[in-house]
């Protein structure tokens, strides 16, 4: 269904990237889906459990991440959905589905995070958290009387989502407090960890040297665009996890939220924030990096038309820079629309996936070090033209027959540099049709 996969990638890549999902639905997801709803609507209940539970299981190069569970007894479905660090676990009846995700011990708690459980309820809508003899809980009641595909979603987004970030929001602001069950998570490999951890001090050192060369006069925005460039490569590419995912998400929301501070005054905060990053060691690093499965994606579903206004304003900036001879901050605005978008909208896989491939081309290096084919060379300035225009074919092809407007557009793009190639393919992006004939 279309609300149901909007998110879900289709490019085989061989890391992952970002905050949504990387991996394949189900060949059958739709079918699986049609199959819930009619099971729900005839009241075989566990039926249309199982159905939905498979419309959302992905793949990764054809083969199950085992993101969801089930196990049958006799009158019931059991259930376990992964989402990051947490684990939902839950028992389905005819009657109704309850679920729980434990976050720590009781006795660990302390009376501020206490505190902070008490007010996460408020801001819940389906889920709330409790604590039994041993472990302080998130849980969900749903009742099956009237349950649909719909229904069900949207909770179990909710529990999985919430568990998942405040997990790791308690390990990050509360370092003495453990969280639990988590055997479920795996160590990244040491090698991966250092290459990324050289490229953390790399883009640093990159930026710093950039803003040095902005001219001394009414230099804020160009210095904002840097820094907040270089916090989104960070969280795409790198993907960290716990305490640099929190802060650096915090460093942005205030960014863009506070509207009394200064543009200076706020770009003094993020360079405080990328100095802390620098100063980190590598082995306080790593404990920021684990691989997990995940079922759901974070984001919102975002209009064509909101990212078509976003491309246009972004690309009036860029012009504004070029008539003014600011030269040198093109490059990295050109780089930050990309980044931004995957960053903070929901997007069908059409566009996460051309995006992704642009970043790919504009930061080649991080990709050839990951063993990926370099699809821009930076020393000779050339691009692998047929690749991309074979990938872009690739990505919008399957969903032509639904979206009848859709056209590839590799040909159209202009391969002399690096920014026009960029700026003809925000043009491009900015005519794609999601239109349903």
């Amino acid at each position: 269904m279309g609300w149901l996969n909007f998110f879900e990638p289709k490019m085989k890549l061989k890391h992952s990237f970002g905050r949504g999902i990387n991996a394949d639905l189900s060949e059958n997801e739709e079918e699986e889906f049609n199959k819930s709803y009619e099971a729900f609507e005839a009241k075989d209940i566990l039926k249309g459990y199982e159905y939905f539970f498979k419309s959302l299981e992905n793949y990764s190069n054809g083969t199950s991440n085992k993101n969801i569970i089930t196990t049958h007894e006799a009158d019931r479905l059991n259930f376990e959905i992964f989402q990051g660090s947490a684990k939902i676990s839950g028992t389905i009846t005819k009657e109704n589905l309850y679920a729980e995700a434990i976050l720590t011990k009781k006795s660990s708690a302390n009376v501020a995070l206490k505190r902070l459980i008490l007010e996460r309820n408020y801001q819940l809508t389906y889920a709330y958290y409790f604590s039994d003899d041993e472990y302080i809980k998130l849980k969900l009641f749903l009742d099956n009387i009237t349950m649909n595909p719909q229904k069900v979603f949207f909770p179990l987004r909710e529990i999985a989502l919430n568990a998942d970030f405040d997990k790791e929001y308690t390990k990050s602001e509360f370092l003495d407090i453990p969280i639990e069950d988590t055997e479920h998570l795996s160590a990244m490999n040491e090698s991966e960890l250092q290459l990324k951890y050289n490229f953390l001090h790399r883009w640093i050192n990159e930026s710093t040297a950039k803003i040095s060369t902005l001219p001394s006069n009414d230099n804020a925005a160009m210095q904002s665009f840097i820094l907040l460039y270089l916090i989104f490569k960070i969280d795409y590419l790198l993907v960290p996890k716990y305490g640099i995912f929190q802060k650096s998400s915090k460093k942005v929301q205030e960014y863009f939220s506070d509207e009394n501070a200064t543009v200076e005054a706020k770009n003094e905060e993020l360079r405080v924030y990328i100095n802390k990053l620098k100063e980190m060691d590598f082995e306080e690093f790593k404990t920021n990096f684990y691989n997990a499965k995940y079922t759901f994606n974070p984001l919102e579903k975002t209009s064509q038309e909101e990212i078509e206004v976003f491309i246009t304003e972004s690309l009036a900036k860029i012009r504004w820079y070029k008539n003014n001879r600011y030269n040198q901050v093109i490059p990295t605005i050109y780089n930050y629309v990309a980044l931004y978008i995957l960053y903070n909208y929901g997007l069908h896989v059409v566009l996460k996936n051309l995006l992704h491939t642009l970043v790919e081309i504009q930061d080649p290096d991080f990709f050839t070090s990951l063993g990926y084919t370099p699809l821009y060379n930076k020393e000779n300035s050339t691009f692998a033209k047929r690749a991309i225009i074979s990938r872009i074919d690739e990505i919008i092809a399957p969903h032509q027959n639904r979206f009848k407007l859709l056209k590839p557009f590799g040909e159209k793009l202009n391969f002399t540099s690096l920014n026009e190639f960029s700026n003809s393919f925000y043009l491009q992006i900015k005519n794609l049709n999601f239109e349903e004939i």
